[in-house]
């Protein structure tokens, strides 16, 4: 069998993807990387994983990335994949494989997983219930759309990543400023759900099944996590929720999600417990969530990942013995609790903890702790004990 030309855009960011380049060099991969940062700021097992690298100036020029495949190309023959696992590229990835034709999602597919109010008639077709609301362009459509939601409405941008830009708009005067000084993006007004961000996330394998799956529930939304600059706590559940993961897997089947990754986002709400859509996202979930896969199922996802794309083979058994937490802390808050008092009190459940690079901080913290326990209340009583302030 001839050996698979992996081409990975971005190789060194997030920094803890660095470890997909090397399992797929471990299987036996042609891992090529495609980034603009210099190759010598590049760290050891990156550059140990790579067969080669090209380095563009600007990875927003569609033709130097042309011209980086080329190169591959010439050198290396037809090229397989190409990914970042990164939501920003994902556009760009897609334009890239229907060029020189490597499997996955091509540029035809790539708006109903980008744009959000496309999302919503696939979620519909999965037989999941949606936010209501539409793009709004103007003051008079805005106006529509909050005469048959009322108030109060989430303005973001259709096309967007994460909750850049995002607005809770709860009145008239509020509704008049967003469009007075809304930026040229189209944006899509929708009804705000009050109830608790749940995610269902996992891995599928090239037909479709999801060969890894696993369910997070988060203190609160990302938005309100930048617009207020809150704290961002989330954990996976060691049971998932029926109703969510039947969500979660009709949601898949719908938008045919095949050798990758993916985030589905929903609302339970406060109401009446309903399980309402939120977005879907064809990557891994951010931050440190593949970590946290590995310490909630004592597994390696890289390496599965790897496994699942060079052979179709998915070969960890998943067991969730363990709940897994993010806890994020921000320079901005006084704590009741240092570093150390902290490693004190609940150590034996902290398994990692790192800086967080600066694109996320805004969202999930300037620093961050990674805590498993069998016991759900431990996880809990960490996440208050690191987050506590005076």
């Amino acid at each position: 069998m001839e050996k698979m030309n992996f081409i990975y855009l971005s190789p060194h960011f997030p920094p803890n993807y660095y470890r997909f380049c090397v399992q797929l060099h471990r299987l036996g991969a042609t891992v090529l990387g495609l980034a603009d940062s210099p190759y010598d700021s590049l760290r050891p097992e990156l550059k140990e994983a790579l067969t080669e690298y090209y380095r563009v100036d600007d990875m927003h020029d569609y033709g130097q990335l042309l011209r980086g495949c080329g190169y591959f190309t010439h050198r290396h023959g037809k090229l397989d994949r190409i990914d970042s696992h990164n939501e920003y590229w994902l556009e760009t990835e897609a334009c890239l494989r229907t060029d020189f034709n490597m499997y996955g999602i091509k540029s035809t597919e790539i708006a109903a997983v980008k744009s959000k109010s496309l999302m919503k008639a696939r979620f519909r077709s999965a037989g999941v219930a949606v936010a209501r609301g539409e793009v709004a362009r103007t003051l008079e459509e805005g106006k529509r759309v909050v005469a048959e939601t009322g108030y109060p409405i989430v303005a973001k941008p259709d096309i967007g990543v994460g909750a850049i830009a995002t607005y809770k708009i709860s009145c008239d005067a509020e509704l008049d400023r967003f469009f007075a000084g809304k930026p040229p993006a189209d944006y899509i007004l929708e009804e705000f759900i009050d109830g608790r961000i749940l995610s269902f996330d996992g891995l599928a394998d090239r037909s479709g099944d999801p060969v890894f799956h696993t369910a997070h529930a988060y203190s609160q939304g990302v938005m309100e996590a930048v617009n207020n600059d809150d704290h961002l706590f989330y954990y996976s559940f060691r049971e998932i929720p029926p109703d969510l993961e039947a969500a979660g897997r009709s949601v898949l089947k719908a938008f045919d999600v095949r050798e990758r990754f993916f985030h589905f986002e929903f609302f339970r709400t406060n109401r009446d417990g309903r399980i309402v859509a939120l977005e879907v996202n064809l990557r891994p979930p951010g931050g440190l969530t593949t970590d946290m896969f590995n310490y909630a199922n004592d597994i390696d996802i890289y390496r599965q990942w790897a496994s699942v794309v060079v052979r179709n083979e998915f070969t960890a058994r998943i067991g969730r013995p363990y709940h897994c937490g993010y806890i994020g802390r921000k320079r901005s808050k006084r704590y009741a609790h240092g570093h150390d008092a902290v490693m004190a009190a609940f150590g034996r459940c902290i398994v990692h903890h790192e800086e967080i690079d600066s694109i996320f901080r805004a969202a999930i913290g300037d620093y961050g702790y990674l805590v498993r326990s069998s016991d759900l209340e431990e996880l809990l009583a960490a996440a208050r004990y690191v987050q506590e302030t005076v």
